[in-house]
């Protein structure tokens, strides 16, 4: 990823070993995301599996909160609203995949501009993440 080196320091989120120890051991994201309700990732891994299983409202409604507890994290962080988010570090991953579902849920569903939102919003933070998620 190149970086305007004008423009804002990448944005890197925090780590949470013990929430992305269970998911890695297989533990349910349902109840990753009970214990750990700001850990984008579990919601994220909630809105896939809804993807998957055709249930679009649903994973509408986990991509979003994954979205929105990544949105809040990345502000404590220091990000202003705008600027990389690299998906290389993985707790970013979380959030970024959140919002690729967001997106994938919000077109199948008919909301073309949120789709659009969330197309551009991920390739502005990294279009490796535009890659990896399918949303480009």
């Amino acid at each position: 990823m190149t970086h305007n080196l004008l423009g804002p320091e990448p944005t890197l989120l925090p780590e949470h070993t013990d929430a992305q120890a269970a998911l890695d051991s297989g533990t349910d994201p349902s109840a990753v995301a009970a214990e750990h309700p700001d850990y984008s990732e579990a919601w994220a891994a909630l809105a896939e599996r809804a993807l998957a299983d055709g249930e679009i409202v649903a994973a509408y409604a986990y991509a979003r909160t994954g979205y929105h507890r990544g949105l809040d994290q990345l502000r404590r962080a220091g990000w202003k609203g705008f600027g990389p988010v690299p998906w290389a570090h993985r707790p970013n991953q979380g959030f970024l995949r959140a919002l690729a579902a967001l997106g994938i849920a919000a077109g199948r569903i008919g909301e073309s501009e949120e789709h659009e939102r969330c197309k551009t919003f991920l390739a502005e933070s990294d279009p490796a993440a535009a890659e990896a998620t399918g949303l480009k």
